[in-house]
């Protein structure tokens, strides 16, 4: 959110392959709803269950969505209010949520113990921990092969990014890289 505001452009493109958008709103949960009713067929993730400045108006706006909109998720990153993050999980469901960190700012230890304190059935807290978003990935489609792309994906990012906010792309790629994706 403070990088750039979500685009056309970029939910054109994840349409097209089926990606999942995370997307840190900042507090500001009407634009989740925003997204949800104009791209029905695309997933968003929400972070910290709307806000990570722990503006417990925002948590509770976030749930509401998550309950009418099939396409909107949020992550337990930083959700500092664990009453919310219980009723989150029971108005919403487990397959509304998904792990998160934050890391390298919050410690991932800290981040799992949140949802095991929640008391789940090993099944639901499965769904939380990593099946929930290997479901959404499982939409994902590959990209058509397309002259030139097997020297694209080979190049350094710099030779194809922008020179404006490379650092940051550098590291998505990277990111992207290591857990088998390729840009």
């Amino acid at each position: 959110f403070h990088d750039a505001p979500l685009t056309r452009e970029v939910c054109d493109a994840a349409r097209r392959y089926h990606l999942p958008i995370l997307y840190d709103v900042g507090g500001q949960v009407a634009i989740a709803e925003l997204l949800a009713e104009a791209y029905p067929d695309l997933d968003f993730i929400i972070p910290h269950l709307g806000s990570f400045a722990d503006d417990w108006r925002a948590h509770i706006g976030l749930i509401d969505q998550l309950v009418r909109h099939p396409n909107i998720y949020s992550d337990t990153s930083g959700v500092r209010r664990f009453d919310l993050l219980e009723q989150a999980v029971q108005r919403a469901g487990s397959h509304k949520i998904l792990f998160g960190s934050d890391g390298p700012w919050l410690h991932p230890g800290l981040e799992l113990h949140k949802i095991r304190l929640l008391g789940l059935p090993p099944e639901q807290e499965q769904q939380i921990c990593g099946l929930n978003l290997l479901r959404l990935l499982g939409k994902v489609k590959k990209p058509r092969q397309v002259q030139g792309a097997a020297s694209l994906r080979n190049a350094a990012p710099s030779a194809i990014l922008p020179p404006v906010g490379t650092a940051h792309l550098q590291g998505a790629v990277g990111h992207a890289q290591a857990f088998g994706g390729a840009l």
